[in-house]
């Protein structure tokens, strides 16, 4: 029982993950970009801390994720 509560709130956290990193590539160049990869961001750290992802698979797709949106700027 305690594993299918906690892989279905993971579930949930990870979802949120994508959507945010989704939302944060979609708004280069707009208005919000900052708040959007802040957000994002925010949502990583926040689930590394709960133990939803580790906390070095965090710190990779924080770095990934500023890659992309470094590389779609500079294409601008």
């Amino acid at each position: 029982l305690q594993n299918e509560k906690r892989r279905v709130r993971n579930k949930g956290v990870r979802a949120e993950i994508r959507t945010r990193t989704k939302n944060a590539i979609a708004a280069v160049g707009t208005d919000d970009e900052v708040q959007a990869l802040r957000t994002a961001i925010k949502r990583l750290d926040k689930s590394a801390a709960a133990g939803v992802i580790h906390k070095n698979q965090a710190a990779n797709r924080k770095s990934r994720l500023m890659r992309r949106v470094n590389a779609m700027r500079a294409a601008d």
